[in-house]
């Protein structure tokens, strides 16, 4: 962990803050896991378990009147948004009472109200709807920051390089967020990429960009706050590459055969809740007895989500189709 002392700004207090909201992405997406093999969550399931600190780290330097775009692995995003655990988890249920009604699932959360615009399963598909809406933002002068995020394999698509270079040729307030957690899917980084540090494409197309350690939450908030006040500044958009690593399977239909045990372990050794909580025990600044509270605190957030998952109904068969399809001229005349 990065000596925090570094930065007058940083207190003890806010560094609890994010331990919290890491502690709790982390608990929720270990529910799911274990609801997913109890057949309570179906279809497709990507943990974002050991990248917490790129969530809450970056939506710290963002407003509420910002927005945000994800890929798929992107329940954190939305809890360290301001999504409510209960809205997330019956949205994972598929159930009318999550944020996306139950018709998105696990890859398409979306909230409006904190300006949430969800994940996407297209890889690279979030990309193009943030320049989109970061142009309607200029074009409306509106003092916005749409914050991009997306893993390092969406660099090897069209709509990547198109993105970047739109928004550099446009000058459009967009914060790009690159989660490098070294496989894209089964496929490593190092035999895909002849350019592995994946800032410096970014650089190719004009943008200013950073790489940090995306482990470390601190650093993580840091760059992205100097990354908004610049995209503020001078309303040109920035690219900040976070270099982590998951902790799970690609999804829950993953074997993992493209990585050793070995591997994984030696990261999670230096995962961002493991990095914080050492940091904050050295410097004597967290007992047993706080974290516990903390974890019980996301503990009873936690039980009560799942209940109102389960309370909650499925939609009607009967609306099926309500929402996709216009209505027929005939029907509209009537």
């Amino acid at each position: 962990m990065a000596p925090a002392n570094d930065k007058p700004h940083v207190r003890r207090s806010h560094l609890l803050e994010l331990l919290h909201g890491m502690i709790r992405i982390r608990r929720f997406e270990e529910k799911c896991a274990e609801l997913y093999t109890l057949e309570k969550i179906r279809g497709f399931l990507h943990l974002y378990i050991g990248e917490e600190a790129i969530a809450v780290g970056c939506n710290e330097a963002l407003t509420k009147d910002d927005a945000l775009i994800c890929t798929y692995r992107e329940h954190g995003h939305a809890l360290a948004r301001g999504v409510s655990m209960a809205a997330v988890m019956a949205e994972m249920y598929g159930k009318l009472n999550g944020c996306s009604r139950g018709r998105g699932g696990s890859m398409h959360l979306f909230d409006a109200d904190t300006r949430f615009y969800g994940g996407n399963a297209i890889v690279a598909g979030g990309l193009p709807l943030a320049v989109g809406l970061a142009l309607a933002d200029k074009l409306q002068n509106r003092k916005r920051v749409t914050a991009c995020f997306f893993g390092e394999g969406a660099v090897a698509e069209g709509e990547f390089h198109e993105s970047l270079n739109l928004a550099a040729l446009w000058q459009l307030p967009v914060l790009f967020v690159c989660e490098n957690n070294l496989y894209a899917m089964g496929t490593a980084l190092k035999i895909s990429e002849s350019e592995q540090d994946i800032h410096q494409k970014a650089a190719g197309y004009n943008i200013k960009s950073e790489a940090v350690d995306g482990m470390n939450v601190v650093e993580v908030e840091q760059a992205a706050q100097r990354a908004c006040d610049g995209i503020r500044a001078d309303g040109l958009p920035r690219f900040l590459e976070c270099r982590t690593y998951r902790f799970r399977a690609h999804s829950m239909f993953d074997s993992q055969l493209y990585r050793d045990k070995a591997e994984v372990e030696s990261w999670q050794q230096k995962g961002p809740i493991v990095q914080l909580v050492q940091w904050l025990r050295d410097y004597h600044q967290l007992g047993d007895e706080e974290l516990g509270s903390l974890e019980r605190q996301v503990e009873l957030e936690l039980s009560e989500a799942v209940a109102a998952a389960e309370r909650g109904e499925f939609e009607s068969v009967d609306t099926l189709t309500s929402d996709v399809y216009t209505a027929s001229r005939s029907e509209g005349a009537a």
